[in-house]
Parts: structure tokens; C-alpha cells; sequence
């Protein structure tokens, strides 16, 4: 038994000088020291010894034990100061190679957009505010003066959820939800996402960003808005560009305007992106009408204001000459990295 214990030492101790890894290190410990190890299955044989050999064995098991713990605790102090010396290497900083290059994230456009257009409009003094994106059918038509026949409040044009709630179609909501909680002056834009019941194409999408406006005091007239408009064009898209109102109809502004910009792509000559036109149109506008200031408590009498309604992605696309809206959803990073 004696002869058997010294060969097991023997044997440890080259299985632990050989272990090339902490791992395997903690594998020869398990075999010989284990539950089930070489030195726990001999030492089971002690019951069969003689009263005068058994605490002969017993005391150099414990000895070999002892030896091939420090054996253990010896390699594993070297293992590990070397594995440490191998990590610090492969994770060190080379200072004679060459500089990366970072990669800076960049705004997205639309995102540009809207900053610019609330800095233009904030130095404007009018007040940037916000509004649900799930509407009632009050405040998405009725409050804003829609017949209840009107073909925009139709199930064709917008997303209708249940008992007369549903997606906004325009950010005209937030106008009225505003004008409801203040007295005037009320000057205000609110931008924010719509939905239409659209099909997806260059020009159309059925979720889109839009910026409305509006201002509300005594004396307020079609000047004003004329004014205002103006200079944000210039403001947004260069002094050299020309602002063009026509006549248009929306239920509540009377009288109402189509706004348009002359092409900042090809000065009014005509490109692919105006259609030849030499004009991009920017929304609609007009001043508010009576019905609306009544359905929110002021006066028509005493006080007037104007509205107005811009999509947020025509103002990239016509500042870039992109020609397809929906780039700016498919997050195609070789178009995003060029602004």
C-alpha cells in the first residue's frame, strides 16, 4: 500500500508539471484528489489492513496529499501569472500602429429637418408643442370644422380604430387641443408623425411628419401669414428662393392657400424633381376659420389667426434634390452617411 501511494505521487507530480493550461490543472486535481480520485479509491483499501500497518498508511496518504496540494498550489500560481501575462499581450495597445479612424454618428435628415425648422420658428416667438397621436373623431374633423360627409374623414383616408377613435391624419388636432387650454395670443407650432391610409410610392407614404403652425391674436391677417412664410422659405431653403400662394380649400381656413417654393435644385427652370414646374409645393395654409375659433370659446369677432400645414420630409427632399420619401425609412446607411 505504502509502494502504491508513492507511485501515485510520482504520478501526479509529472501529470501536474505537465498541465499546460489552468484547466488542465484543475482536470489532474479532480483525478487524483476528486470524490472519485486515485487517492480517495486507495485509501478505501485501509479497512483491510492489519491494526499495526493502518496508521502507517494513514499517515502518508495524508503526507502525499499534502504534497500534491502544494504541488497543485505551485502550478497553478505559475499557470495563471503566465495566462495573465499572455491576456495583457493580446489586449495591450500597440502605439506604433497606425490611427482608426472613428465612425461619428449623424443626425438623420429628417431629424435636421425638424431642428431647423423649430430654430426658425422659435426665433420667430412661436412655441413648439406636442399632441396624442390617437385622436377622437372631434378633435381630427369636427372641432376643425370637416362636414360629417367629408371625404377626408372617410375610412379610405384615414386609420378609423373603434367607436370613433383613430390615427391622426394631421397635426391640426394639437391646434385645437392647444387654443382649448389658453386664451390668445396663441402662437404655436406642432410637429409630429401622421397617418393616411395611402399607398407607399416616391412621393406618398402611409405614416409621414408634418409641422403645423399657428397664430391667433386681434388683427391677425392674411398678411401676417404671408409674411411668416416667406421668411421661413428663405430661411430654410436661401434668400434667392420665391414663395407662390394660390387659392386652395380646406374646411377650416377661409380663405385657404396652397404654399409652393421655387426649386432650390434648378432656380425655377425646371428639373426632374419639381416636374418640370420649376415649383415644390410645401402644404396649405390660410386663416382660421370662424367655426373653429367658436368650437374652442374665442370670439371671430375680436380675434382672427392663421393656419398653415407643411410636410417635414419636403423640406430634405427639396433642399437635397432627393427624389424618393422613402429613403428616409429604409435606414440604408449609404444614404444616411451623406449627410
Amino acid at each position: 500500500m505504502l509502494d502504491h501511494l508513492d507511485l501515485l505521487l510520482s504520478q501526479a507530480a509529472r501529470n501536474i508539471e505537465a498541465a499546460a493550461s489552468t484547466d488542465a490543472l484543475r482536470e489532474a486535481e479532480v483525478h487524483y484528489l476528486g470524490r472519485k480520485g486515485e487517492l480517495t479509491q486507495a485509501l478505501r483499501g485501509l479497512g483491510s489492513l492489519s491494526a499495526e500497518e493502518r496508521p502507517l498508511v494513514g499517515k502518508r496518504a495524508n503526507e502525499v496529499r499534502a504534497e500534491m496540494e502544494a504541488l497543485l498550489a505551485a502550478r497553478k500560481e505559475a499557470l495563471s501569472a503566465r495566462e495573465e501575462e499572455t491576456r495583457r499581450c493580446r489586449n495591450a495597445l500597440d502605439v506604433t500602429l497606425p490611427g482608426k479612424r472613428l465612425r461619428h454618428g449623424r443626425r438623420h435628415p429628417l431629424t435636421r429637418a425638424l431642428d431647423e425648422i423649430k430654430r426658425i420658428f422659435t426665433g420667430l416667438g412661436f412655441e413648439v408643442v406636442q399632441g396624442p397621436e390617437i385622436e377622437t373623431d372631434y378633435y381630427g374633423f369636427q372641432a376643425l370644422n370637416y362636414p360629417p360627409d367629408h371625404p377626408a374623414a372617410d375610412e379610405a383616408m384615414s386609420f378609423f380604430l373603434k367607436d370613433g377613435v383613430l390615427l391622426r391624419s394631421q397635426t391640426s388636432t394639437v391646434q385645437v387641443r392647444t387654443m382649448e387650454k389658453r386664451e390668445p395670443p396663441v402662437r404655436i407650432i406642432a410637429p409630429g408623425r401622421c397617418y393616411r391610409y395611402e399607398a407607399v410610392d416616391a412621393t406618398h407614404s402611409h405614416s409621414f411628419t408634418q409641422v403645423e403652425g399657428l397664430f391667433v391674436d386681434e388683427g391677425v391677417s392674411m398678411a401676417d401669414l404671408k409674411g411668416t412664410l416667406t421668411l421661413f422659405a428663405r430661411e430654410m431653403f436661401g434668400p434667392g428662393v420665391q414663395v407662390r400662394f394660390r387659392p386652395d380649400y380646406f374646411p377650416f381656413v377661409e380663405p385657404g392657400a396652397e404654399i409652393a417654393a421655387s426649386c432650390a435644385i434648378c432656380k425655377g427652370a425646371g428639373c426632374r424633381v419639381c416636374k418640370m414646374s420649376g415649383w415644390l409645393e410645401l402644404g396649405g395654409a390660410g386663416m382660421v376659420h370662424p367655426n373653429v375659433l367658436r368650437n374652442v370659446g374665442y370670439d371671430p369677432e375680436k380675434y382672427t389667426g392663421y393656419a398653415f400645414g407643411m410636410g417635414i420630409e419636403r423640406m430634405p427632399m427639396i433642399r437635397y434634390g432627393i427624389e424618393d420619401m422613402r429613403l428616409f425609412t429604409e435606414n440604408d446607411i449609404r444614404f444616411l452617411e451623406q449627410f
